[in-house]
């Protein structure tokens, strides 16, 4: 598919410069950043397949600032990380490979399903990722399973994939909220590294606003992470709610 030239003026690389640094502490802290960033690019004037392709390219740079700053807090798992990233990037690509080649009408209703799902768990469960409990399902069946179905849609789509990894985290595995946020941050780098990659190889980039707004999700990543333990689970719980509900409305609003 070729790629429409796009304008953009330096007020829009401004506007987008600004949504991706309010949208690199949000996707830090609980996920959920793509929600502000996709519809400012097609607002831009991008296409929707052009939007996915830069939202990875600036979601890349938010991913990996979180990740490097774990792991310089030396706050990253030290055993089993390799296999749950290996298990994404395998979802990740598959979902970035078919995303440009079917139609995906039917998202409008899946995903608004997980979405509030997701929320509602986290809305009505008390105490949720406080504590650590006791696991629903061992770490290989999770990395096998739930891992790379994360992976594959962060590839086909993508808004909220850091509030999946975190909840699957909390749900499956038993993990603090905290806990699980933490090792969302470089699974969700995997996938979105995998599928800037992918994307980049079909022309969907535009590279011009993925660099202004990778510069500000370098700085909204970085302040966001620190965030993180400043405000732990009741920081991260409420936002986890709200950027899925927000999620939710945005797609019901655009069937």
């Amino acid at each position: 598919m070729e790629m429409q030239p796009v304008e953009l003026s330096s007020e829009l690389l401004m506007l987008l410069f600004a949504v991706a640094l309010l949208a690199g502490w949000i996707d830090a802290i609980a996920g959920g950043g793509g929600l502000i960033a996709l519809p400012t690019l097609m607002l831009v004037g991008l296409s929707p397949v052009q939007a996915l392709a830069t939202n990875k390219c600036q979601g890349f740079v938010g991913t990996l600032t979180a990740t490097l700053t774990l792991l310089q807090r030396r706050q990253l798992p030290k055993t089993g990380l390799p296999v749950l990233m290996l298990m994404t990037a395998i979802g990740a690509a598959l979902g970035t490979l078919l995303i440009q080649m079917v139609d995906t009408r039917w998202l409008s209703w899946a995903v608004p399903v997980l979405l509030i799902s997701v929320a509602l768990y986290f809305l009505l469960v008390p105490g949720l990722g406080e504590q650590e409990k006791k696991p629903r399902m061992s770490e290989r069946l999770w990395s096998r399973t739930a891992i790379p179905l994360i992976g594959f849609y962060d590839g086909f789509f993508g808004p909220g994939t850091g509030s999946f990894f975190a909840a699957s985290g909390v749900m499956l595995r038993g993990k603090t909220l905290v806990q699980a946020t933490v090792v969302a941050k470089p699974l969700n780098f995997t996938s979105n590294i995998i599928s800037l990659v992918l994307f980049a190889f079909g022309g969907q980039v535009v590279w011009l606003a993925g660099g202004v707004m990778m510069l500000g999700q370098m700085i909204g990543a970085y302040l966001g992470t620190r965030t993180i333990f400043w405000g732990g689970a009741r920081l991260i719980r409420p936002l986890v709610i709200v950027m899925c509900v927000a999620m939710t409305i945005r797609h019901l609003t655009q069937l």
